[in-house]
């Protein structure tokens, strides 16, 4: 088998290869085109939701999309510099990033430095912007415990050696986290490791010893704090008390019921209008239900679907050209995209409690965009390397 450079060329400027007789393009155009198609949604659905929120607060209808544009320029910028790396670069600085993001989480919760807004403190402020440290975290931990999972793999059979240390960062990066508090980013991270472990090969009974602790572990966070326990009734029963503790799911119920299926037209929302809190960051999901209706609401879904299943085809691809790394990094970036999404859109539709996720690639935030745009570039690193490692073996 041989490799042949196709003139180096194809139409429109790219690059591609033949291998045995079919062409290959260098990048994953459906998780490119997926990825662009919601970040597009996202842009006109932040503005469309935020607009009578940021003239009352602004005086200018367009705020949050000039910031919200900002940062996917941000988020470009760092997916270019993202791609040009290579995974044995992220390999190595696992740890590292490890203790940035854990360092961060720290740095946060010193008063005087963290942002405090709601009833949470989750930011640090840099000049004219604010980062959440909990988001640079999230691509932190998986991209270290990809890294753990190939070092250890011969002693994943091993509770101790193989799981507990894992555990013991987790519950780490847990406790911080609680402190903001932000349990929302607590649940993405457990359900993105656990489900790593799972894939990764360690035995049936150790892994559901884990869940088991980590469920009863979410179950007793959420006894013993009145706050979360609310959280919970409410989600039960919003109707209980439509205008305290279950005001925000009831407001986007009701957004979802106004679009039935086909939307009430761009820009004619009714509960962006002041009814319904975070219209433009946790809840522009029901927004998006209420202005393009069911169909708009499974359009995301797809969008979604696409990114994962993108995600675990270029993981198999990296697994089979041997670069074991590249696919436990590749099934953790694409879980932590997917979990997030996956509650976001539960928690508009009242499915599961409120967390205070925002969606990634859609919702109006900084960090989200920049970390979010730099797990795709990692996949397009990931996918570009394994092909190499094909391509190298024709």
């Amino acid at each position: 088998m041989s490799r042949v450079l196709l003139d180096g060329r194809l139409a429109g400027g790219r690059t591609a290869w033949r291998v045995a007789g079919q062409v290959h393009h260098p990048w994953d155009y459906w998780l490119i085109g997926s990825v662009l198609a919601l970040t597009a949604l996202g842009l006109v659905m932040v503005h469309s939701a935020s607009v009578d929120y940021a003239t009352r607060s602004f005086g200018h209808s367009g705020h949050f999309l000039i910031r919200h544009a900002s940062y996917l320029l941000a988020a470009l910028v760092t997916a270019l510099i993202v791609v040009r790396t290579r995974v044995q670069w992220w390999e190595a600085a696992g740890r590292y990033l490890l203790l940035v993001g854990i360092g961060l989480l720290v740095l946060v919760l010193v008063p005087g430095i963290g942002v405090h807004v709601n009833g949470s403190t989750r930011w640090l402020r840099l000049g004219v912007v604010t980062v959440q440290p909990s988001e640079i975290m999230k691509l932190g931990a998986v991209v270290y415990v990809a890294g753990y999972l190939v070092r250890k793999h011969e002693a994943l059979g091993r509770f101790i050696q193989g799981i507990l240390m894992i555990g013991m960062v987790v519950a780490l990066i847990g406790v911080l986290l609680l402190q903001q508090p932000d349990l929302g980013s607590l649940v993405v991270i457990c359900l993105t490791v656990l489900t790593m472990l799972f894939l990764a090969g360690v035995r049936f009974w150790h892994f559901m010893i884990v869940v088991g602790a980590g469920a009863g572990g979410m179950v007793l966070l959420t006894l013993v704090s009145p706050y979360r326990l609310s959280r919970v009734t409410s989600f039960l029963d919003p109707w209980a008390d439509p205008f305290d503790t279950g005001f925000q799911l009831v407001q986007a119920l009701i957004a979802f019921g106004r679009g039935e299926w086909f939307g009430v037209g761009l820009g004619a929302s009714v509960q962006k209008l002041s009814y319904l809190p975070a219209a433009h960051t946790d809840f522009l999901m029901a927004v998006i239900a209420e202005e393009l209706g069911l169909v708009g609401v499974l359009a995301v879904i797809a969008l979604f679907g696409v990114v994962m299943v993108r995600a675990f085809l270029i993981a198999r691809a990296a697994e089979a050209a041997g670069l074991l790394y590249g696919a436990r990094l590749a099934h953790g970036l694409g879980l932590l995209l997917g979990y997030q999404g996956m509650i976001n859109i539960g928690v508009n539709m009242g499915l599961l409690p409120t967390k205070g996720l925002t969606l990634p690639f859609v919702s109006y935030g900084g960090s989200s965009l920049v970390v979010s745009a730099a797990a795709v570039a990692l996949l397009l690193v990931i996918e570009r390397e394994s092909r190499g490692r094909v391509w190298g073996r024709a």
